[in-house]
C-alpha cells in the first residue's frame, strides 16, 4: 500500500504522460525525416507507426488510471 496522496499520484501520472508524449513526437519527427529522403524505408516507417500506436495505448492506460483517481 502506498502513502502517496491522489495529488502525488496525479503528478506522477502526468509526468509519465509527458514523457510518452515526448517519445511519440520524437517518433513522428523520425517519420518526417524518413519521408524526406529520396527512397524512404517503408519498413522503418511501418515500425515507427507501430511504436506510435503502442505509445497511444500507454496514453490510454495512463488516462484511465488518472480518471480512477478522480
Amino acid at each position: 500500500m502506498t502513502t502517496l496522496s491522489n495529488e502525488d499520484k496525479t503528478s506522477i501520472i502526468n509526468q509519465h504522460k509527458k514523457n510518452v508524449e515526448y517519445s511519440k513526437y520524437n517518433l513522428e519527427v523520425s517519420i518526417i525525416e524518413e519521408n524526406a529522403v529520396t527512397s524512404p524505408d517503408q519498413e522503418a516507417i511501418a515500425s515507427l507507426n507501430e511504436k506510435i500506436s503502442d505509445l497511444d495505448k500507454k496514453l490510454t492506460a495512463l488516462n484511465a488510471e488518472l480518471a480512477s483517481l478522480s
